[in-house]
């Protein structure tokens, strides 16, 4: 790729919609002019002059380290903020309390190490929160409690050690939940509590050793669940027993010596990738390629999913391995059934 290239997919990558905007501070420009964008390096105060019509404003790449509580006054019609990539150590707990039309807002890569008790006091329709890059310790359930219309919070690569039981509490429109790149090493039974409508889940890139039974039955309609670059050994029996939705699992480059694969089967049609793990090649591996074998199950990576165990096999893919070298290791043979694991009568997750 040329110069010109590179130039132009750093522009695009940037910030997708900002590229199209007027220069700001604001200078003369036609009355229709709505979107501004600031990317000088030098900049060190946030610009003022926007018109009340302005709908979009972009301040990133730049020096800016301080917003005064007044900065957003007077822009009832502004539908996106993006303040990434700047040098804001803290916000004015009033900042974005009049803005009745805020949808957007993007704090990635500032200095955050906590943000005012309630960043919004009152009912607020924002869609889309990014907080990712920064250096928050901890969450505060405070922080979401008005912002029901929520669907996408991103609070990826900080320096989360815990979370709070209920964090989300109120966040029941929400489909994204980024969590990944922290210090997570567990997760509280009631963390995801009121997220019904949850579709997809990073926790890749974290410190978890272990995951509580039913810590995943309050999201039935999660779909994509990343779980890589963890520290898991083992999983609990039933911990997938409820997510009859679930389509991407990714289990990558944890622990893992053994999988019981207690999935729903109705409506199963399910992506995992399994490399990356010391897997012990023995009955509990002929079990999960029996169940595999006639689903909708596809592996990524089979030329890193390999034995870690029985000496013989080790560094052997998983896939290489006959049905006999995996018996080779039972005591006795395995009862023929698709799951080592008996799923516990109950309603279909469907909800």
């Amino acid at each position: 790729m040329g110069h010109w290239g590179i130039a132009l997919l750093a522009a695009f990558m940037s910030s997708l919609p900002c590229w199209l905007g007027a220069p700001c501070p604001p200078v003369p420009t036609p009355s229709n002019i709505t979107e501004f964008v600031c990317t000088s390096p030098s900049l060190s105060s946030f610009p003022t002059g926007f018109p009340e019509e302005t709908l979009m404003i972009s301040v990133e790449f730049t020096n800016l380290s301080h917003i005064g509580p007044d900065a957003l006054q007077k822009l009832p019609k502004l539908q996106e903020l993006h303040l990434s990539s700047n040098q804001l150590r803290s916000l004015p707990g009033g900042l974005f309390r009049v803005l009745p039309a805020l949808r957007v807002l993007d704090l990635t890569n500032n200095l955050l190490e906590d943000l005012p008790p309630e960043i919004v006091d009152s009912y607020s329709p924002l869609q889309h929160l990014v907080l990712k890059g920064n250096q928050l310790g901890a969450l505060e359930p405070a922080w979401f409690r008005t912002l029901g219309e929520l669907e996408w919070l991103d609070v990826s690569d900080n320096r989360l050690q815990d979370l709070p039981p209920n964090c989300f509490h109120n966040l029941s429109r929400l489909k994204s939940l980024d969590l990944s790149n922290n210090r997570l090493d567990r997760l509280a039974p009631e963390l995801l509590a009121g997220l019904p409508s949850l579709e997809r889940l990073h926790l890749e890139g974290n410190q978890l050793h272990t995951i509580v039974e039913h810590a995943f039955d309050r999201v039935p309609r999660l779909q994509h669940l990343f779980l890589q670059h963890n520290n898991l050994s083992s999983l609990p029996a039933q911990l997938f027993g409820q997510m009859g939705r679930l389509a991407m699992l990714d289990l990558s480059n944890n622990s893992l010596t053994a999988l019981a694969p207690c999935f729903p089967e109705r409506n199963l049609t399910l992506e995992m990738d399994l490399s990356g793990n010391p897997w012990a090649c023995d009955c509990a591996m002929l079990s999960f390629v029996q169940w595999a074998t006639g689903r909708s199950v596809g592996l990524y990576a089979l030329q890193r999913t390999l034995c870690g165990t029985p000496e013989s096999l080790k560094g052997r893919t998983v896939a290489a391995a006959t049905q006999g070298e995996l018996l080779a290791s039972c005591s006795a043979a395995p009862v023929e059934h698709p799951s080592p694991c008996t799923l516990p009568p109950g309603p279909a997750s469907e909800a």
